[in-house]
């Protein structure tokens, strides 16, 4: 059987989480009609969830991303069946989505060495086919879709300060500048705990209003979103603005913008439990905005009418947290860091009584 290898490069580069493969199953072998002999059937096409694999390097080594199975084996005199082609194994990352060119869902590979066949090859000739090569072997265009796995996903507005507190919780190494869209690809990071507990963070590029609709890096960093089983919104006390063409929004605006981007995207992230995380409190003024914040969202419901239409969310965001931080110098994280542990400890108990649920049903 022919193995595609898949090993993730050292080099830092550009996140691929999206490639369109060719597929095609091998044609069949010729049967023998003299000793009634069966053509072999051609090889399949399979993905192969790996941990180890990257579509990074699947577009480097294989740049015209088409993959075509072995030709099944004719039927011969000394071998009167035969032999099946090679399939083709590609190893893919963990947590990738297989579509047609229509959109449709062929399968999810979420968990290491679960496969799915993409290509089936032709059946090999027999009497019925005249003991002639069969061609109508399976050939489609696949999308591959990635969605990076991890247990919390930071979410805020451009310099939020996610890159600085993700430093800070974890022990991750991003980049850190005083300007907008310093993270241009997604950074990851692990939070150790004394009980040697590890949750795994990750830092999504910052997001603008209209990221639904694919604005800026839109559908690109959203979709990651969806895997996680806990979100940090990171909104900075003191407000936001993206450049002098956009409008200046506060804090609370920010918080009920986030929450009407994910809504817009996907209306099942809005059940994910959820700690905003109020940053820059090092900043003078911060403590009264602080407040005002959170009395705005203790009064969420009245401070709606005052909201334009087109940053209303349908329903206002419940918090299982609101933790004000100083993400520069440390003030507040370990409080965080709790705070993360118990969402975390309560949505696995969660999920385990669900998984025991679903396999009660079944039985």
């Amino acid at each position: 059987m022919r193995t595609v290898p898949a090993r993730m490069a050292k080099a830092r580069k550009v996140l691929v989480d999206s490639l369109r493969l060719v597929v095609e199953g091998g044609v069949s072998g010729k049967g023998l009609a003299r000793y009634g002999g069966v053509g072999g059937a051609g090889g399949d096409v399979w993905l192969l969830a790996d941990s180890s694999a990257s579509l990074r390097h699947i577009k480097a080594k294989y740049p015209k991303l088409t993959f075509i199975a072995e030709a099944g084996h004719h039927s011969s005199f000394s071998s009167i069946k035969g032999k099946k082609g090679s399939d083709i194994i590609l190893k893919v990352p963990v947590g990738i989505t297989i579509t047609t060119n229509e959109n449709q869902l062929l399968g999810e590979l979420y968990a290491p060495k679960q496969r799915l066949r993409v290509a089936v090859g032709g059946l090999g000739g027999t009497i019925d086919s005249g003991f002639i090569q069969n061609r109508a072997q399976q050939r489609q265009f696949i999308h591959l879709s990635l969605k990076l796995i991890a247990d919390v996903g930071l979410i805020g507005f451009p310099n939020a300060g996610k890159s600085t507190l993700l430093s800070r919780l974890s022990t991750a190494r991003p980049r850190i500048a005083q300007y907008p869209f310093t993270t241009l690809r997604p950074q990851f990071g692990v939070i150790m705990y004394p009980t040697y507990t590890q949750i795994s963070v990750a830092d999504l590029p910052g997001l603008i209003e209209g990221a639904h609709r694919n604005r800026g890096m839109g559908h690109k960093f959203l979709k990651h979103v969806q895997r996680t089983k806990l979100l940090l919104f990171v909104v900075d006390v003191h407000g936001f603005q993206l450049s002098y063409k956009t409008p200046f929004r506060n804090a609370f605006e920010t918080v009920q913008l986030l929450t009407k981007e994910l809504e817009l995207y996907d209306e099942c992230l809005l059940n994910k439990p959820v700690i905003l995380v109020i940053n820059k409190l090092d900043l003078p003024g911060s403590k009264a905005r602080c407040e005002e914040l959170v009395q705005q969202l203790q009064h969420v419901q009245d401070c709606f009418p005052e909201l334009p239409v087109d940053l209303r969310p349908t329903q206002p965001m419940h918090f299982e947290n609101i933790v004000a931080v100083e993400a520069l110098t440390g003030h507040g994280l370990e409080d965080l860091k709790m705070h993360i542990l118990n969402a975390w400890q309560r949505q696995m108990e969660q999920e385990r009584l669900q998984r025991h649920e679903a396999y009660n049903n079944e039985q």
